[in-house]
């Protein structure tokens, strides 16, 4: 295979790379991101490039045959827009490209936010869930119109195998990001009432990724993993206090060091903290079934991992 991952240098897709440059049955990968990545690995090379941009040469230079388009603005960013345009032209770009190159499998990570942090929320959510992705936090709001770009690529490209990846919130000891910066403090400010959280472990997710294109299974899936953990938990873990405030005040007073850019307060807008307050909870039956995939972690041995990575 010739496999062309987007966002190269992120999170997700710099640890994408690193399996797959691993990986006998891999010819070549080829990476594009903004920002070169650190990592000089054989059967890999990088070309910089905006996942905006024209691809349609890369893709015939390089023969690609496979993508992972694991580029996303995920960084909760004060300029909407700018997040919006990455993430959604960004991924008409890449398809753009992608149905003109003769591609035999297309993988893009999505998110188990695109069905949105709501009261009612299926316990637990499955692939036939709606997806109500909140509108006013852009993260999950993407994460849905992206969905329905893809549905109607789909049915336009039936000769291009798409495989979808609904993961939960992805942790372990790369992670760090506005979320787990927040959890780190010694005094933590968190909603009064917060609900049950799942996480699945970076390796299990890579695994999953992994394993789908190799077998070159299609489809949509939840990759979460069992079990679930509070947040009084996760922050006795970290070794840190947890200060619980009413639900209207931390919305009003998070949204104002948020405006005002108080960072050492909040790196998020309010509307992302409905994730720890509402259900949001998925399950990886489908995915277990059709692979037979095992979690290497289950939620606390997920968050366990990385705790001892902070200690």
């Amino acid at each position: 295979m010739r496999i062309l991952v987007t966002g190269a240098s992120g999170y997700i897709g710099g640890r994408m790379v690193k399996a797959l440059c691993e990986k006998d049955w891999v010819e070549k990968v080829v990476g594009t991101d903004i920002t070169e990545p650190t990592q000089k690995l054989p059967k890999f090379d990088f070309i910089q490039k905006d996942v905006r941009e024209p691809m349609d040469d890369l893709f015939k230079n390089e023969k690609i045959d496979t993508v992972v388009h694991a580029a996303y603005a995920v960084t909760p960013r004060h300029d909407k827009n700018m997040m919006e345009d990455i993430n959604k032209r960004g991924t008409r770009n890449v398809l753009a490209a992608v149905s003109k190159a003769g591609v035999k499998q297309f993988m893009i990570t999505s998110s188990t936010m695109a069905y949105g942090f709501y009261p009612d929320n299926d316990t637990p959510l499955t692939e036939e869930s709606p997806l109500r992705g909140n509108d006013d936090f852009t993260y999950a709001k993407n994460k849905k119109e992206i969905e329905k770009i893809m549905q109607g690529f789909i049915a336009e490209h039936p000769e291009i195998m798409v495989t979808i990846l609904r993961p939960c919130f992805v942790i372990g000891p790369a992670i760090n990001n506005p979320f787990s910066r927040h959890l780190r403090k010694k005094f933590v400010l968190m909603p009064y009432n917060t609900q049950p959280f799942q996480y699945v472990h970076e390796d299990d997710l890579i695994n999953v990724m992994i394993l789908l294109i190799e077998k070159k299974i299609d489809g949509i899936y939840n990759v979460t993993a069992d079990g679930t953990m509070t947040f009084s938990e996760m922050i006795k873990r970290l070794g840190n206090i947890r200060i619980p405030v009413p639900w209207p005040l931390i919305y009003i007073s998070n949204n104002l060091a948020w405006f005002l850019r108080l960072t050492f307060i909040s790196e998020f807008p309010s509307p992302g903290m409905r994730l720890m307050v509402n259900p949001w909870l998925a399950s990886s039956e489908k995915l277990k079934q059709k692979t037979g995939y095992c979690f290497k972690y289950n939620t606390k041995e997920a968050f366990e991992d990385f705790a001892g990575s902070v200690a």
